[in-house]
């Protein structure tokens, strides 16, 4: 069955088509949905146009199309025509998710870094230590706090 287009007088607003993404999970961490990573960055909608920007975690991000892929699906299910584009600028930080996402990346054992939040300065890039942040983060299998970031840049850092 082929989605029927909303009709004029029923088109979706910005409210309505970020709760039809509340459940679209990323593709390689399904305890996480891609609003609570904060890979969703923004949804406008003109007319039955809808067009979502999204933000990979790191530029190399190898689940970008199958993102796109889910976006638009949960979206042209519902008769919308959908641009999904892509922003690397400003980059994705863990800034961008809340305590409960930290928690359940956790649980299903990694380990978000916090703390610090990388800032592009005349020289490149270096890191900005929130106040009262230490440097360790926790393992999320023992939560010894004896752990170092050996990556900083990466799928995985």
């Amino acid at each position: 069955m082929s989605p029927t287009a909303p009709s004029l007088d029923h088109l979706p607003n910005e409210a309505t088509v970020w709760s039809w993404l509340e459940d679209v999970c990323d593709p390689e961490i399904p305890v996480v949905t891609l609003k609570e990573m904060g890979i969703l960055r923004q949804v406008e909608v003109d007319g039955d146009l809808v067009v979502v920007t999204i933000t990979p975690t790191y530029s190399g991000c190898p689940a970008m199309s199958q993102i796109e892929d889910d976006v638009r699906q949960a979206l042209t299910q519902r008769g919308l025509q959908v641009e999904v584009v892509t922003q690397l600028s400003p980059a994705w930080s863990t800034d961008w998710m809340d305590a409960t996402t930290h928690r359940k990346l956790r649980e299903y054992g990694i380990a978000p870094p916090t703390g610090a939040a990388p800032v592009s300065g005349q020289r490149g890039v270096h890191l900005v230590r929130r106040l009262g942040s230490s440097n360790s983060v926790p393992c999320p299998r023992c939560g010894s706090e004896q752990t170092t970031e050996t990556s900083y840049f990466g799928s995985t850092a």
